[in-house]
């Protein structure tokens, strides 16, 4: 009786140890992170680096300011899932540089406390048309394709 009591909690802690595996979270990263490549790259010094330097440096910005591109912003996140549910972002990082001509003018670094959320709309906008009822959809195409010709004859089958 021992030993089909063992079993059998050893086979509940499997199966426990194997549903916890299950719910681990599964994390996602976007965007570049210094830090998390173990790569020590200081951030822009003002004064100094230029927007090449910035660009060797870091790449690529994730986005511009769009109306004078005075300043770029890298983003960076890490975003969690548990098993089927919404992910979540447990991490996001800013960092913005600003520049004055060539040269930076400042840095900037926001987490996720500064973060906002955006109601955003989701009322469709009305296309107008024109709106067919039952009636006309039912009996749209009545009347609107050629009537059906007799196939032409072949003069092989003449004889």
């Amino acid at each position: 009786m021992d030993r089909k009591l063992l079993r059998l909690s050893a086979a509940a802690a499997l199966v426990f140890s194997a549903s916890a595996a299950a719910c681990a979270p599964v994390q996602t990263y976007s965007g570049f992170s210094p830090d998390r490549n173990d790569v020590a790259i200081p951030e822009p010094q003002v004064g100094v680096d230029t927007r090449d330097t910035v660009r060797q440096r870091f790449g690529s910005p994730s986005t511009t300011a769009i109306f004078d591109q005075t300043a770029w912003y890298y983003v960076s996140a890490v975003q969690e899932r548990v098993a089927f549910y919404t992910p979540r972002i447990s991490e996001r990082q800013v960092m913005v540089v600003r520049f004055d001509g060539e040269t930076v003018s400042g840095v900037e670094k926001f987490g996720l406390e500064r973060g906002r959320i955006v109601a955003y709309n989701d009322e469709e906008t009305p296309t107008r048309g024109r709106e067919l009822g039952l009636i006309e959809q039912l009996l749209g195409n009545v009347g609107q394709t050629p009537p059906v010709r007799p196939e032409a004859e072949d003069p092989r089958d003449r004889r």
